[in-house]
C-alpha cells in the first residue's frame, strides 16, 4: 500500500465519518466500562484463587 492510496483512504474514512449522538456515544461508554470491570473482575478472581491454592500448598 503505497503512500497515496493511503492518503486517498485516510481522506475518504475522514469525510464517512460523523460525531456520534449523545445516545451512541453513553452507550458506547456503558459498554466500555462493562467489559472493563468484567475483565478486571475475572481477573481478579484468577489472582485470587492462585493466592489461595499458593497459600494451601506452602
Amino acid at each position: 500500500m503505497g503512500l497515496k492510496s493511503f492518503l486517498q483512504s485516510t481522506s475518504r474514512l475522514l469525510k464517512m465519518s460523523r460525531k456520534p449522538a449523545k445516545r451512541e456515544f453513553w452507550l458506547s461508554l456503558k459498554i466500555t466500562f462493562l467489559g472493563t470491570i468484567l475483565i478486571g473482575g475475572i481477573g481478579f478472581v484468577i489472582k485470587f484463587i492462585s493466592s489461595m491454592i499458593q497459600g494451601i500448598s506452602v
